[in-house]
């Protein structure tokens, strides 16, 4: 019996002692995995050269020091994209995540398009049945996308939107503000008893002059579907409910494209900025129209620095009559006589 119980004793002994070394070989490790941790953190931070400060190459995949320019570690694996794009046309077009989110289509650019030309991903035609086939499936598609009135609403006036500011030659941002406004009054109930054509001009209008690229109504209104007087009612009672802050148009800001469409220096547009501040200076400005004033100061500045252009080809690019170009023309000439003066 004494020899069992030693021979326990001696078993459960080393069962405790293999325990206890396995026990102290795993908090080594961890400890070496804190070590190591602990360096490879003061090594992406430090050179250990000359303790510099160490940044990250990523064309080359390395990781030198920015001081000495030891290499620390190379051949690093690069997460991102196999592909190099030089600008952001060429980035969107090898990206492959989709399109971003629009506030220009109904949809905001969620949707599926089938193209409507019948050919597979190799350009080459479909058959007969194919091209059945693709004609049912954009049919349907074009069914869910548009599975209610507000959204059937939505897209032929984000449609007219898109037409007139192309028309207008209008940037980017402005459809976005645009459309953005549209959708407001959508959500506040503001459409019943206005036409679709009424309310997009009028947010065109709204949001170019929000933008700083003004248009005035009657170019707006060459492009719309409705008529000025519509525009100008609907434009007052969208910026009233919505409480849209426009600021008035300011004269100067149609000086650049009268200028550039009439293919003047860069010293008559600033000729015609000189003379519309002095206009302000004096308060001439003051319940006239902008567009008018535009005009006048730009082909005033012509003739102040000797560029040939006419009251008629003005006219043409302002949309305004000869007559308030020649009345606003003599007032911006007596202002600015007037500071020389003072």
């Amino acid at each position: 019996m004494s020899e069992k119980s030693s021979a326990r004793q001696r078993a459960s002994t080393t069962d405790e002692e293999q325990t206890s070394e396995s026990s102290s070989g795993h908090r080594w490790q961890r400890q070496r995995e804190q070590e190591s941790t602990t360096e490879s953190t003061s090594t992406e931070v430090q050179c250990p050269e000359c303790s510099g400060n160490v940044i990250t190459d990523t064309e080359h995949g390395e990781t030198v020091c920015d001081d000495c320019g030891l290499v620390i570690t190379e051949d690093s694996v690069d997460r991102g994209p196999e592909w190099r794009a030089f600008d952001s046309k060429e980035k969107d077009q090898k990206s492959r995540v989709g399109a971003p989110t629009t506030n220009t289509m109904h949809d905001k650019g969620l949707s599926t398009n089938i193209d409507w030309r019948d050919r597979d991903a190799y350009g080459n035609a479909l058959s007969s049945n194919q091209r059945q086939k693709m004609q049912r499936l954009r049919k349907w598609n074009e069914r869910f996308r548009t599975r209610d009135s507000k959204e059937r609403n939505l897209k032929q006036a984000l449609g007219e939107i898109d037409r007139m500011a192309s028309a207008q030659g209008l940037p980017e941002n402005v459809r976005e503000t645009a459309s953005v406004i549209y959708r407001r009054a959508l959500d506040e109930d503001l459409l019943p008893g206005r036409s679709i054509e009424g309310v997009s001009t009028s947010c065109v209008y709204a949001a170019a002059r929000m933008a700083g690229v003004p248009r005035s109504l009657d170019e707006i209104a060459d492009v719309s579907r409705v008529p000025k007087s519509e525009i100008a009612r609907t434009y007052r009672y969208i910026a009233r409910e919505l409480s849209l802050e426009v600021k008035p148009a300011d004269p100067e800001q149609y000086v650049p494209r009268f200028g550039s469409e009439l293919g003047l220096s860069d010293e008559a547009k600033l000729r015609a900025r000189q003379l519309l501040q002095n206009a302000k200076e004096k308060g001439v400005h003051s319940g006239k129209s902008p567009v008018g004033l535009a005009a006048a100061s730009v082909y005033a500045a012509a003739l102040l620095t000797n560029e040939k252009t006419t009251q008629a080809a003005v006219s043409e690019v302002a949309d305004i009559s000869e007559v308030t170009i020649r009345n606003r023309y003599h007032e911006l000439l007596e202002a600015e006589e007037t500071v020389g003066i003072a």
